[in-house]
Parts: structure tokens; sequence; C-alpha cells
């Protein structure tokens, strides 16, 4: 079972990460090649590109002159480390045991603007380069013109050296848009989590991002792997509703916070 989730945008370069081990991200060429567009944009480029504050774009103008190809623990940190957001919140990686970061490193993958497929202790240097991002660039108008098929090929090389053929989705519908289903040589199964409010179950983005977290969490510590074992997710009141589920998307419903 290989696991895709989104990064996130607020970042903690501040704390040590819970460990010293790190791996060396494996599509750094790209990420080259998208910093070489980057360091085009002046800082009012990147406020209106990125629809950020002045004060935000003058901090990413600096962080893409000073990105380097060389990543090391003083210019970098563990991407599951670096992350700091809703779903990284869920999975509380600072937290999880030797044997579970082993399975995360070999099971979960983080989609990235910049970095374009990250495992959890590949080496990031900070960045803000959403997927969704219309940046001008050699191949096209926007990201996902300049990934192609190459996230797509890395996936397909992860879920083979997997040796199976199930991917869960556990990314936003703007990240998960980098990887062509069609092209994708296994099942993908897309978990909808849904919150009852005012009498009604929906999706409640801040909780789905949590909850998007929290299976991460369930499937590694609990060592899940096929579709039975995911169903019994039950963190923080989430159950199974098996009248709402498909085989390609199970849903999880919980009552009313």
């Amino acid at each position: 079972m290989l696991v895709l989730v989104s990064p996130a945008k607020t970042l903690d370069y501040d704390n040590p990460a819970a460990t010293t081990e790190y791996t060396l991200p494996k599509l750094t060429q790209y990420s080259e090649q998208l910093i070489e567009e980057c360091r085009k944009l002046t800082p009012a480029d990147i406020a209106s590109l990125m629809k950020v504050s002045d004060k935000i774009a003058g901090l990413n103008a600096a962080r893409f002159e000073s990105w380097s190809p060389r990543f090391t623990t003083g210019n970098a940190k563990q991407a599951v480390y670096a992350f700091r957001g809703d779903v990284y919140t869920g999975l509380d990686a600072d937290s999880l045991s030797e044997d579970s970061l082993s399975r995360a490193q070999s099971q979960l993958r983080i989609l990235s603007g910049l970095y374009g497929l990250l495992k959890p202790l590949d080496l990031m240097q900070p960045y803000r380069l959403e997927m969704g991002t219309r940046l001008a660039n050699a191949k096209g108008t926007n990201l996902y013109q300049f990934w192609g098929d190459v996230i797509t090929d890395e996936v397909n090389a992860s879920l083979k050296e997997q040796g199976d053929e199930l991917l869960v989705n556990l990314a936003s519908n703007e990240y998960f848009k980098a990887v062509k289903p069609k092209l994708v040589n296994g099942t993908i199964i897309t978990p909808v989590f849904k919150d009852r409010k005012n009498g009604q179950y929906k999706v409640i983005s801040f909780f789905a991002k949590k909850a998007r977290g929290m299976m991460v969490r369930y499937i590694l510590d609990n060592k899940v792997s096929n579709l039975e074992e995911l169903n019994k997710f039950d963190m923080v009141g989430y159950y199974y509703c098996e009248a709402e589920s498909t085989a390609a998307s199970p849903v999880f419903k919980r009552e009313e916070q």
C-alpha cells in the first residue's frame, strides 16, 4: 500500500527533527529548473502570482535566491518534520515509533510543486510553490504541464517497490491532479471524511485535512495493507459508512463535535 498526501504551506525550520536519519530528494534536476524560473520573478510578481502578502512574497524571493542543489542538514530538513499543517498535525510525525517511521519511508509519499514527489525523510529546503501555481516554464504555463508524467512515473516506481497495487490518495484535489490516474499501475482508493454539522454530514476542510493525517498514522501504526483493514479506521470518532461508500471511495463519518 502506497499513500499520497499534500505538502503544507506552514513550515518549521526552527525545531530539530525527531531523527538524524535522512535521504536525498530524487527529482532535484527538475527543482533546479523551477528555481531558475522563480528567480526571474520580483517580489511583486510573486505576490501577484501566489496571491500572498508583500512580506511573504519577499520571504519566498529570498528562499528562491538562496536555494542550492546541494542539500545538507544545515540548509534543509526532512520533509515530514518540516511541513506543519492540519494533515501533519493529524499525522504527528514527531511521535512516530522507529518501526512506523521506517514504514512511512517505504509507504508514504508527499506531492510537491517544487520537488515533485518526496519521501518522508528526504531533505527539503524551505519554499512555497503550490501545485496550482500558474508559473510559466519551458514546458507550458503551469506546474501540471511542467511535471507531465514525471510524478506519475515515480508513483508507479514506488508502487512497484511496495510489491502491491493499492494507492491510497489522501492528497487534495489540487495536488492529486499532478498524478495521471489512467497511467497509474494500480488501484486508486480516495477516502472521504464527513463531519456532522447542523444535522447534516459534510466535508469540512479543517477536519478532513486532520483526518487524512490521522489515517496515515493509522496505516503506519497498524501495518494496514488492504482495503478491509483500511475501512476499520476509527480514530477520534470516525467510522466507516458502508451505505455511502464505493470500492474506490470509502466514506468515513463522525458525529458533531
